[in-house]
């Protein structure tokens, strides 16, 4: 059962479920795909998030289709919508991409990473254990352009985000907030725990698919030294990378990063050595 709400002047807000989970996901995509699979004359533009599509639309368009009769354009566009997902079939949804997320755990790149350990009682070499052990579901895109909200995190890292935001968290840096788990792609402002940082830049506007992660896609974090990050961000042309990225849409397989793990056999040491061996990092 799908809920239309009236959203000020010109927009319908649906709801597809009133809790965050997987298969109220689901259907927000294959909702989402059915508009992209048919244009709409009237439809200014959709935004997907947890639960719920905002659909904005032009009044007057709507006018120009109704032709006639007792309609107002809200009315109107919640009827055409209800019609579009009326076959609406989550499990026609073809397999998400799977995207590695290469992390630098700690230390400057880090800043709260103690914190995280010490309200769950755990070292921080648990917290990013578990942190990277995860698969996590890009639910939606949202608060600076490119950001993914990432939901699947274990409650044993959860924090609650600070009382004071930071004027600037540095882009590209990974945080946590309450049970959910994100990125940076920008430098703003934010209150989320910051754990690490990621060379990947997730924002490239330059492209024609500028955000590198999207809705459905799935993520894995894989923890890199100090060493590995920096030999990454000298590496000046990533193209290849971002171009698989940008157009993997297969579902067949994750996209990794083959630059990073030759760096990592020739990597001084991990950030976090395996228990009971001592670190080789200088």
């Amino acid at each position: 059962m799908i809920a239309f709400y009236p959203l000020g002047e010109n927009a319908v807000l649906a709801e597809f479920g009133t809790s965050i989970n997987e298969t109220v996901h689901k259907k927000v995509r294959a909702a989402a795909r059915i508009l992209d699979n048919h244009k709409q004359q009237w439809m200014i533009e959709y935004i997907p998030a947890f639960t719920t599509i905002a659909v904005y639309y032009d009044p007057m368009k709507c006018y120009a289709e109704i032709k006639g009769g007792n309609l107002l354009p809200y009315q109107f566009v919640c009827q055409t919508l209800q019609t579009l997902w009326s076959g609406l079939n989550p499990e026609k949804m073809s397999q998400s991409r799977t995207v590695d997320i290469p992390v630098c755990y700690g230390g400057e790149f880090g800043p709260d990473l103690a914190y995280v350990a010490k309200i769950n009682g755990l070292t921080e070499e648990e917290v990013v254990q578990i942190h990277s052990s995860r698969e996590y579901v890009v639910y939606m895109i949202g608060f600076s352009p490119g950001f993914p909200y990432l939901g699947g995190m274990s409650e044993k890292i959860a924090a609650p985000r600070k009382k004071t935001p930071r004027l600037a968290v540095p882009a590209r840096s990974v945080g946590i907030a309450g049970m959910q788990t994100g990125i940076y792609p920008l430098e703003s402002p934010g209150g989320w725990q910051i754990i690490g940082r990621t060379p990947l830049e997730l924002f490239r506007p330059q492209k024609s698919e500028p955000s590198l992660l999207k809705a459905g896609d799935r993520v894995r974090f894989k923890p890199i030294s100090v060493e590995e990050y920096l030999k990454w961000e000298e590496i000046e042309d990533d193209d290849d990378f971002r171009t698989r990225a940008s157009n993997d849409h297969s579902g067949l397989g994750p996209v990794r990063f083959p630059k990073i793990r030759h760096h990592h056999e020739r990597s001084r040491g991990s950030l976090f050595p395996p228990p009971g061996q001592p670190s080789r990092r200088k």
